[in-house]
């Protein structure tokens, strides 16, 4: 049923706009223009992001990082295996997928730290990326508190995803 719903919604669409007369072409030509000046605006931001999340694996600085909180994180009930997972998660979603897949080969998909890293990537989110998007298409320029805010509770809803994963 699931491979049906984009197909009718995208009927369903062409239908209304039909029966209320509305250019559908047109429209959606106009729409394409203004997307682009959007994407235009917003590539700048997003290539700085992923040029500094590159350097930042490549330099070796996400290892040194994941060595150093490992015992905190230890502390507050997350596997020392996930550190890096926790570290580059809200840079790299593909970056964090390829972690995810490597814990699955090591422990298995079943295994407690497996659970906990499904969590943890399927809950949370790459908050550089999504914070430039963002912030670069609207006038907020002050992002005093957004990041900060953002990354405290990406850590805090890991520590509660692997509390939870411990008794289920």
């Amino acid at each position: 049923m699931s491979k049906y719903i984009l197909p009718i919604f995208i009927l369903l669409v062409i239908v209304i706009a039909f029966i209320k007369r509305v250019p559908i072409y047109d429209n959606f030509v106009k729409g394409s223009k203004e997307s682009l000046s959007i994407v235009l605006s917003i590539f700048p931001y997003i290539c700085a992001v992923l040029i500094a999340v590159e350097l930042f694996s490549l330099s070796g600085l996400n290892a040194y990082f994941a060595k150093i909180m490992s015992p905190v994180l230890t502390f507050l009930g997350i596997p020392e295996e996930l550190c890096e997972l926790l570290i580059i998660r809200p840079l790299s979603g593909n970056g964090s997928l390829a972690l995810l897949e490597d814990i699955y080969k090591t422990h298995g998909a079943d295994a407690y730290i497996s659970r906990c890293a499904s969590v943890i990537v399927g809950a949370s989110e790459t908050v550089f990326y999504v914070g430039t998007v963002y912030f670069s298409t609207t006038k907020v320029k002050k992002l005093r508190y957004a990041i900060p805010i953002s990354l405290v509770a990406c850590y805090f809803g890991a520590i509660m995803a692997c509390l939870l994963c411990k008794f289920m």
